[in-house]
C-alpha cells in the first residue's frame, strides 16, 4: 500500500470506535478501507462507479 495516500474517514464515523470507513483517491481508483484495520485489505472501485455509489447512497432512504 502506497504510505502517501490521503486517507480520510466518513463524516458518519464517529471518533468512538465501531463501523467506521477511510476513502483515499487515486487518478484511477477509489480506495476504501476499515479504519480498525489500516494495514488490512482495502476495497478498489472505478472513480465513475464510486461517483455513481455515493450518489446512490445520497437518495437511499434509511
Amino acid at each position: 500500500m502506497n504510505a502517501k495516500l490521503a486517507w480520510r474517514k466518513s463524516s458518519y464515523s464517529s471518533n468512538e470506535g465501531g463501523q467506521c470507513v477511510e476513502v483515499a483517491e487515486t487518478v484511477a481508483a477509489v480506495l476504501v478501507r476499515d479504519s480498525k484495520d489500516q494495514s488490512g485489505p482495502h476495497l478498489s472501485f472505478d472513480p465513475a462507479a464510486w461517483k455513481a455509489f455515493v450518489s446512490f447512497a445520497a437518495t437511499a432512504e434509511v
